[in-house]
């Protein structure tokens, strides 16, 4: 039998330091369930959850990732589970948590929910041969995924979604400036963008991730380097009056530049700071230019249903799907951190349980 172990926070450090740990899987109680995972995915907040988050402190000791898919092993007593969800079953997990009875909650806006955190952040994630979560944030793997697709889907794909359609609005024949394209929620994007009818111009680091990008959809790629030659170059692009949408998620680093090029009455939809939080910018460009500024943070747990109805209607020719940049073993998480942070690769970074 496998030992069952997880990889812990104890205090904070850089990307690599949570320590592994024998433990014992806990019973679900009502209304939870348990998983044996066979994988899990990283993201960013894998990091930020390990170094830490200057005022947001987090339930040290703590197992971090959020995203992760494997089987339903038991569920609480009296536990209901999801449409297409059984026990023994194959399933992945919608990272998001909430109370499911406030009035933000009852109405679908999970994400607003004054409760709300994610999984591996405000408690035991799935860097671990076990996880604990809701049976509400249980879903179906598509029939013809593995687990580690399973894993790299949920989290990138909700909060493209979460930004594309529900902020932004956006229509078909707009288009879309994403930044770092080679991301995992950037690739989603690109991805989404196509399904949705629009064009996506992406920003990456390296010639290598363009060639990606253009095999995922993207109708120009701009290999990043000046920024001021960067918005120059994407109001070339767009018969000189910008974008109409812009994808950010990189922050301090590109805000000008997004502003810049954001068209008369486009809009900027962001759910990341990843160059720094802090920025300042000309107000005369917002409000001379009519530009609109979203927020947006993780998403409604109903849009990843959405995401897998509309995977169903073309399983042989899916409208977009996960890309994975590299799979290791799960006893190897922290190399994995580092790989995620050196940023060289394309899409997701996966640990296989």
């Amino acid at each position: 039998m496998v030992e069952s172990f997880r990889f812990r926070i104890h205090e904070h450090g850089p990307a690599g330091s949570p320590v592994r740990e024998a433990f014992q899987p806990a019973d679900p109680k009502p209304g939870w369930v348990r998983l044996e995972l066979k994988a899990m995915a990283l993201n960013r907040l894998d990091l930020w959850t390990t170094e830490g988050i200057p005022g947001f402190p987090l339930p040290l000791p703590l197992t971090p990732g959020c995203d992760g898919a494997g089987v339903l092993e038991a569920a609480g007593e009296g536990t209901i589970l999801p449409p297409g969800v059984e026990l023994g079953g194959s399933v992945m997990i919608a990272p998001g948590l909430s109370c499911g009875v406030c009035p933000a909650c009852l109405r679908g806006d999970d994400m607003l929910c004054p409760g709300y955190g994610v999984l591996g952040h405000v408690c035991d994630g799935t860097a671990a041969t076990h996880v604990l979560v809701p049976a509400a944030n249980l879903l179906p793997i598509p029939g013809n995924w593995d687990f580690e697709q399973a894993a790299a889907f949920p989290l990138v794909f909700l909060t493209a979604w979460e930004m594309l359609v529900h902020k932004a609005a956006l229509r078909p024949g707009e288009t879309v400036l994403v930044w770092g394209g080679g991301s995992g929620v950037g690739s989603a994007a690109i991805q989404l963008v196509k399904a949705l009818g629009g064009a996506a111009i992406a920003v990456v680091g390296s010639e290598a991730k363009a060639m990606h990008c253009w095999d995922l959809g993207a109708e120009h790629v701009i290999v990043r380097s000046d920024l001021k030659a960067l918005a120059t170059k994407v109001r070339e692009l767009t018969g000189k009056r910008g974008v109409d949408v812009v994808f950010e998620h990189t922050g301090a680093a590109t805000w000008a530049t997004s502003l810049a090029a954001c068209a008369r009455g486009g809009r900027i939809v962001t759910c990341g700071a990843t160059t720094g939080r802090e920025t300042t910018f000309d107000l005369r460009a917002l409000f001379a230019k009519q530009i609109r500024i979203l927020g947006s943070y993780m998403g409604r747990r109903e849009h990843l249903w959405t995401l897998l109805s509309l995977l169903q209607r073309n399983p042989i020719n899916p409208p977009f799907r996960p890309v994975i940049d590299r799979v290791f073993d799960l006893a190897d998480y922290p190399e994995a951190q580092r790989h995620l942070e050196a940023g060289q690769g394309f899409g997701k970074v996966v640990c296989r349980v």
